[in-house]
């Protein structure tokens, strides 16, 4: 059981939290929606958001030791890949207890490749913790996840990390929060030492110095007056804390003008309304690792963070009739549903849901309005990183995992038949590096597509495809470490190898002059004479206009009935060009003379003399190869744009625009596909991971 002990000593506040594993399972459960908090953890790869995960999860009793990722046991990073790479992956969902509040709560990956895990997953979430290295600042994929937070205007705290490390600047973290991020932090804490000698902090709501016992995995801690050493510190920054909440809140300015006294409930109350607004981004600090700050941190979110009902109904609209209509978070309203998220656990497929309103019970059918069929819900699973909990019933602001929807993937609603409800679907990201994958054995090729197809429903940023020219299966995905982890997966989960080799660029060929062909077909086959006689004129086209045939005799010069087989002899002789075999586009055939011997010309022949004089015609066209133009947009900060634009010149580039964004420049390019591989990896060194881009096919064009 849990056992809480107070105790008041030589001035001492000393609190004891003893924990076994049936913790959760004694707790009382509290089903009040204004005491559930959705929070996402987010940040930059290695800032410690796993870390801070686990000892969340130690603290509340949720798991009764601290899993460390350094040695492959963090509970949230259950993958073998995981464990292997001391990396997260994909998020994870786990729901602890806290002052009696429901925290769920998704641990979601740091690295770009796997950003659509934070993206789907900050899209469900009423609030966030954004962990920063108290060393490395705001770095480059914090930006990126904080502006997807944005995005979903999710109110958000910061918790400064690693202050125990060497060269920790609190400070200088805040002050990057506030310029890189365009954020308003609030700082509530003060760190107590710095480095080495980092001990704890200074709580300055409460003018406190909390201070962990190191001996028992922070567990133990003591609250105490402010030493002299940072008395006057914790003066300054108590003031600036109340004129920074007075400029968010009237009655706290009231108060602070007329020097009346502010009690620390008010300004709790005023902090948690100004957060929700997303005008205030509260700050506290510690080190996860050392154990230090993790129950504050707990305390902020459960003060500062919204419940579902403090965040605006989510909106959907009626398939039929298009009427917006707003999901409460009420448990006796009609069911309104999101799936975020698609996995197969053990070959089972088993979808996460967020509930916005209603409920949902197991055995019982839902509606998706998306695929207009009703699917059943056979169980409901409270999720704790990989392991499950069955539960009969999930209400509104719940997520849960279900288990025996089919058909349904991410992104689409469940409501029931007689209130139906479309909630705006996902945006998923298109993938921008693609690999050549085939199977090594027979046993392979059998299980390959079936693997893909899995793989597909968990990633909507995966995509798979067959190249038609090369008969390639062309594996496509966010970067090289999101491919790399897949083909992994393929292995290690179902037993599934192939070997790996980058896609063949697929060329088009076409003509850059007029030019003319003229072949005759005069042979015995199979005891019958052919005779047919064609003379063809072909001419470029513009860009992207396709391939066309026309004839200009009369009948006199070659029946009527055959035209039809000389067009198809010039087209099926245009799937193949004479520079390198690749297909030949945007070329007029017109036919503009021939020869006829009556009873001899045959559809055989014409067809075959066609063919022959398209040849003949194409290689004095003076023939040139086409590439693969591709329509690039680049997202970079202003000081990088130097080097990304004469990287991009060096690959034959075109630079078409270059517009300001979000504190970003975005530089709107078109790129030959054969030098845009491996650009991924070169982009992100050139601009120290800070660089983003999207790519998609435009045309084919001369290079």
């Amino acid at each position: 059981m849990l056992i809480f002990s107070n105790l008041i000593t030589s001035g001492f506040h000393i609190q004891f939290r003893i924990y076994s594993p049936n913790t959760v399972d004694m707790m009382k459960k509290n089903n009040k929606i204004d005491k559930i908090r959705n929070i996402g953890i987010i940040a930059h790869i290695d800032a410690g958001k796993t870390t801070v995960t686990e000892r969340i999860l130690y603290y509340t009793g949720r798991s009764h030791k601290i899993g460390e990722v350094h040695d492959g046991e963090a509970v949230m990073d259950w993958m073998a890949d995981e464990q292997e790479r001391g990396i997260t992956i994909t998020s994870a969902v786990t729901t602890c207890q806290w002052k009696g509040s429901d925290i769920q709560l998704i641990d979601t990956p740091g690295h770009v490749d796997f950003t659509i895990e934070v993206e789907r997953s900050l899209r469900v979430l009423d609030g966030a913790v954004g962990v920063f290295c108290a060393v490395g600042g705001v770095e480059p994929q914090s930006e990126t996840v904080w502006r997807q937070a944005d995005k979903y205007h999710v109110p958000k705290m910061a918790f400064i990390n690693k202050l125990d490390r060497v060269g920790a600047d609190f400070f200088g973290a805040v002050s990057m929060i506030e310029d890189r991020l365009s954020a308003n932090p609030l700082i509530l804490q003060l760190p107590v030492g710095s480095e080495d000698n980092f001990t704890g902090v200074i709580d300055l709501i409460e003018m406190k110095q909390i201070v962990w016992d190191a001996d028992t995995l922070g567990a133990t801690y003591t609250t105490e007056e402010i030493s002299s050493d940072y008395l006057d510190d914790a003066l300054e920054y108590r003031e600036k804390l109340i004129e920074t909440v007075a400029e968010a809140d009237d009655d706290i300015a009231d108060a602070y003008l007329s020097e009346g006294e502010i009690s620390k409930e008010s300004l709790i109350d005023a902090i948690r309304k100004a957060t929700i607004r997303l005008e205030l981004v509260p700050v506290l600090c510690g080190s996860a690792l050392r154990n230090k700050g993790v129950q504050p941190l707990l305390d902020a979110i459960v003060r500062f963070l919204p419940s579902p009902l403090d965040v605006p109904p989510v909106k959907g609209a009626h398939p039929e009739t298009g009427d917006i209509i707003e999901c409460g978070a009420r448990e006796k309203a009609p069911l309104a549903a999101l799936i975020f998220k698609v996995s197969m656990i053990e070959g089972r497929r088993l979808s996460y849901v967020r509930l916005y309103s209603g409920k949902m019970k197991a055995g019982e059918s839902v509606f998706n309005p998306a695929r207009n069929k009703k699917e059943k819900l056979s169980r409901i699973l409270k999720m704790h990183a990989n392991k499950r909990e069955r539960v009969d019933v999930a209400e509104a602001g719940s997520i849960v995992g279900v288990v025996g929807l089919k058909d349904s993937s991410t992104g689409e609603t469940l409501c029931s038949d007689n209130h139906p409800v479309l909630l705006e679907n996902m945006e998923f990201y298109e993938p921008v590096i693609s690999v050549a994958v085939e199977p090594k054995t027979h046993a392979d090729q059998e299980k390959l597509d079936q693997v893909l197809n899995k793989f597909m429903a968990e990633d909507p940023t995966l995509t798979v495809r067959t190249d038609e020219d090369t008969g390639q299966t062309i594996l496509s995905g966010m970067g090289e470490l999101h491919l790399e982890i897949i083909i992994s997966r393929m292995e290690r989960e179902f037993k599934t190898t192939v070997n790996v080799g980058k896609p063949q660029v697929v060329y088009r060929e076409t003509i850059g002059a007029a030019s003319e062909g003229l072949s005759v077909f005069d042979k015995d086959v199979a005891g019958q004479q052919h005779f047919g006689g064609v003379t063809l004129k072909f001419s470029p086209l513009p860009r992207g206009t396709g391939n066309r045939f026309r004839s200009e005799i009369t009948d006199e010069t070659i029946p009527e009935i055959f035209i039809p087989a000389i067009e198809k002899g010039v087209m099926e002789s245009l799937e193949s060009g004479p520079l390198m075999g690749y297909p030949v586009v945007d070329v007029e055939a017109v036919l503009i003379g021939g020869a006829f011997k009556e009873s001899l010309g045959t559809e055989l022949a014409y067809t075959v003399s066609a063919s022959m004089s398209c040849k003949e015609a194409l290689d004095k066209g003076e023939p040139f190869l086409l590439d693969p133009i591709m329509d690039v947009e680049i997202f970079v900060p202003e000081a990088f744009m130097g080097d990304v634009i004469g990287d991009l010149n060096s690959r034959s580039g075109k630079i078409e625009a270059i517009e300001a964004q979000r504190g970003l420049q975005v530089i709107k390019a078109i790129v030959p596909l054969a030098q845009m591989f491996g650009y991924s990896t070169t982009l992100r060194s050139a601009t120290q991971g800070r660089g983003t881009f999207t790519m998609q096919f435009l045309r084919f064009d001369r290079a």
